[in-house]
């Protein structure tokens, strides 16, 4: 199994039967992980953390605790591993700090441009109506 760059004590590992495919097998054992994640244990800094949290609301309980649910595969030790991969996968898109937009204003030749447009567009409008005899 693969080491995880996470605290083993944040970690706590459940096991249950899964569903799907694999006979009498899925009925004797126990494949299914449900990884619950302390997310305050992990040790994150505050900005990854606030934005785990805000990205993560739906799996994350009132406790702080991340819950990953995998039943993919027939092995308990590949659920294992694909639950720390998709929790690897969550902080690694929390640790990403998003691009600070700059406000800026649109151009002059842009702006006349959609008026331009605009113009056209009610002229193209214009035309499809009937015409009147008021001559």
């Amino acid at each position: 199994m693969k080491t995880t760059r996470f605290p083993p004590q944040a970690l706590e590992f459940k096991f249950t039967g899964a569903s799907g495919p694999g006979g009498q097998h899925v009925n004797k054992t126990a494949t299914a992980v449900e990884l619950r994640v302390t997310v305050t244990a992990l040790g994150l800094p505050p900005d990854t953390l606030r934005r785990l949290r805000l990205q993560q609301r739906n799996r994350i309980n009132k406790d702080g605790t991340l819950i990953v649910f995998v039943e993919q595969h027939r092995s308990q030790l590949k659920n294992r591993e694909e639950a720390l991969t998709r929790l690897e996968a969550i902080v690694a898109q929390a640790a990403i700090r998003p691009k600070r937009r700059i406000a800026t204003q649109p151009t002059r030749g842009s702006q006349k441009r959609r008026v331009d447009t605009k113009k056209q567009r009610g002229k193209t409008k214009l035309q499809r109506k009937k015409p009147t005899f008021d001559a």
